[in-house]
């Protein structure tokens, strides 16, 4: 455990449980804590750290906050959220009422696994905590017993198969997960629409009124204030495009406005756009539309 300018640094599991008060874990790579066990210190209100794991917390019920960066996590309906390692999280001193669990395991567990090489592709360890997963009574009940699952593992005696079982149980956790999300994609659409809406109108603005330069994924999420993975996720649930894919159609139908309505020459366009060198704008425009955007002037003469 490191002490880096009042943010704590977690290396171990185990070090993490001794600074909660309670048990060893039985596994050194992995545990999993119910919040009846922990009582929160008031000491430690306010107190940051950092944990070089990842941690899947899981609230059936949730009163309280708990800070992350510059926000507040407050979710009462409880749900799942995730962190991956290295992520700055800070305790309020707001009084919390918890029923679930939070399971903690190490890079080092699924290192040599299948989920060691693809994790990643588990995009809500890079969401923002605001942007936790919402459950269904239905699914609280099937997270419940995947995770009382992993309890029982965890009370038997580490043998040669106690790895394989516990990495194959977290990897059906998180595809579990996976499908909650597109469906909390697919309920909330009014929500997600209306974020869309929000995207379009900036990305316009900056193409009318921005010539400093494309915009950028992490521009556009912090523009909207919410997570870059987050918002490529939605987007992709919702119109089978990335952000990224999203900012160049947009791009490329304010470059077809321009072409077919105004005088500019293509290279005035492409700085107009954002683009340094037009070469980048012509490449684009044939890509995403088959034509060259000389071409496609012509087919309005």
């Amino acid at each position: 455990m490191d002490a880096i300018s009042q943010v704590t640094v977690f290396r171990s599991i185990s070090e993490l449980t001794r600074s909660m008060g309670i048990a060893k874990p039985r596994h050194p790579l992995v545990a999993l804590v119910s919040y009846d066990a922990v009582k929160l210190n008031r000491e430690h209100a306010g107190r940051s750290f950092l944990i070089d794991f990842y941690k899947i917390s899981f609230k059936k019920e949730y009163k309280g906050q708990v800070k992350y960066g510059q926000g507040y996590y407050d979710f009462d309906e409880g749900g799942l959220a995730f962190l991956a390692p290295n992520q700055l999280v800070t305790l309020s001193g707001e009084a919390a009422s918890n029923d679930g669990y939070t399971l903690y395991f190490h890079a080092d567990l699924i290192r040599n696994y299948s989920l060691g090489k693809h994790i990643q592709r588990y995009g809500f360890f890079n969401y923002a905590v605001n942007e936790a997963l919402f459950l269904s009574d239905k699914e609280k009940n099937i997270v419940a017993s995947l995770f009382e699952s992993i309890a029982t593992e965890l009370e038997n005696n580490i043998d040669a198969f106690s790895q394989d079982v516990l990495v194959s149980q977290i990897e059906l956790l998180l595809n579990h997960s996976n499908r909650f999300y597109n469906r909390q994609f697919l309920t909330r659409q009014a929500v997600h629409h209306d974020l869309i809406s929000q995207l379009d109108q900036y990305l316009s603005g900056h193409f009318e009124n921005d010539s400093s330069g494309l915009p950028t994924v992490q521009q556009v999420a912090d523009h909207l204030q919410v997570s870059p993975r987050y918002l490529t996720d939605m987007l992709r649930s919702l119109t089978g495009q990335t952000t990224q894919q999203h900012i160049h159609q947009q791009l490329i139908e304010k470059a077809k406005t321009m072409l077919s309505t105004s005088r500019l020459r293509i290279a005035e366009i492409a700085y107009q756009l954002g683009f340094e060198h037009p070469q980048s704008f012509n490449k684009l425009f044939k890509r995403l539309t088959n034509s060259s955007p000389n071409a496609f002037r012509q087919s309005f003469n």
